[in-house]
């Protein structure tokens, strides 16, 4: 009998033995974030439109039929006209995923006498519910901050055709991505301000040689009021951060805060990219007054250093996680806001003809509609790319 139950108890251990070891097993093989289910990358199209414009900046995919566009469509703004000088691009292109085909959406007089300084399209583009397309415009006129005008947010229609633009004191340079919590009717927007006070690229610190740090980078909260079948109304202007980091800069035309991600408690993250930081603004939707600078940073640190070396374009992906692209080499990062952690980096741009590759290249980001890919540009070739499984 005694022998009997040493039998039982050495099977059942074996047994518990072996759950035990396919439990560990299937932890092992759980991944630990979206980067690792991303295998494959592929350029999809050129970004350059007839005219010549280079640079492809910011990337919008569209959520429903809207006038020209169709949903699922991808938009994509050129910073740089057919000479390469940045902040002259006035186009912006769609991409058909359908057809695999690109066409000229918009294309903006280079000269807009309400836009302070002309037309140069940066990453900061939105479409609205309601059919409006937002875009910001930092412009120059030889390619250098020397000539930087102060730019505006311009309004186009559905079939992108000027409406409107916003410009005013706390308008200078809209550079960054857009955040935007629509309503429908109305709407709030988040946009960095990157601008304020930027010398040529020439002028240089005495210490560091370099043109001088410039405190003075904003993100600017802009409540909207949209009327059935009219063109939004710009109601206020709420600076909610001051102080991020800005230089100008001879080959990418300057640094300052670029990428923004609003979550759903009212958070909005800022990639702050001189200081390769990415920083948390609270109760952004409804505060009241700026967070400023404070031990060197604006807002609470979420991530510094480490994977991250210039960060850019920041973006959701699943599992909460956010998705940052680096301007310094062709990687993008995965970073677990709740638990301020860097997960890991993968090049998705690795052009040897860059160094580090892919230096420089990367700026815009956005999910495809299924959720399991991601679309990018690659401002070396001027291409639309993707990122799947």
């Amino acid at each position: 009998m005694r022998n009997m139950y040493l039998k039982k108890w050495a099977v059942l251990g074996l047994s518990f033995g072996a759950v035990f070891v396919a439990i560990i097993a299937r932890a092992e093989a759980q991944p630990k974030g979206f980067l690792e289910t991303i295998h494959r990358h592929a350029t999809l199209a050129s970004t350059s439109p007839g005219n010549g414009d280079l640079n492809p900046y910011a990337l919008f995919v569209i959520q429903q039929d809207s006038g020209v566009l169709h949903k699922n469509d991808v938009l994509v703004t050129n910073f740089n006209n057919i000479t390469n000088l940045q902040g002259t691009g006035t186009t912006i292109v769609a991409y058909h995923p359908e057809t695999g085909n690109i066409s000229e959406f918009a294309n903006l007089p280079r000269d807009l006498p309400a836009c302070p300084g002309g037309v140069g399209l940066t990453t900061a583009l939105t479409v609205l519910k309601s059919g409006w397309v937002i875009v910001g415009s930092a412009p120059s006129k030889d390619g250098s901050t020397l000539t930087k005008g102060d730019g505006c947010l311009i309004v186009l229609n559905t079939k992108g055709q000027y409406v409107t633009a916003w410009k005013g004191p706390l308008i200078n340079a809209p550079w960054g991505d857009i955040a935007a919590l629509d309503r429908g009717d109305s709407a709030t927007l988040f946009v960095s301000m990157s601008g304020y006070d930027l010398p040529g690229p020439y002028v240089k610190d005495p210490v560091t040689h370099y043109p001088p740090i410039i405190h003075k980078a904003t993100v600017l909260r802009l409540d909207l009021t949209i009327p059935q079948g009219q063109v939004p109304v710009l109601q206020k202007q709420t600076v909610i951060a001051s102080g991020f980091s800005a230089r100008a800069d001879r080959d990418n035309f300057l640094f300052g805060p670029t990428g923004l991600a609003l979550d759903t408690d009212g958070t909005l993250y800022v990639t702050d990219g001189y200081d390769e930081a990415v920083t948390a603004i609270d109760n952004a939707v409804s505060r009241t007054d700026a967070v400023t600078r404070s031990d060197d940073a604006v807002g609470r640190i979420i991530s510094r250093g480490g994977l991250l070396n210039w960060p850019l374009a920041m973006m959701w992906v699943p599992g909460h996680h956010l998705l940052v692209s680096n301007g310094r080499n062709g990687q993008v990062v995965e970073i677990d806001p709740v638990a301020k952690k860097q997960l890991y980096a993968q090049w998705i741009d690795n052009d040897q003809a860059q160094q580090p590759p892919g230096n420089g290249d990367l700026f815009g980001l956005a999910m495809t509609p299924d959720g399991k890919s991601f679309y990018y540009v690659e401002d070396d070739m001027n291409t639309l790319n993707i990122s799947t499984p």
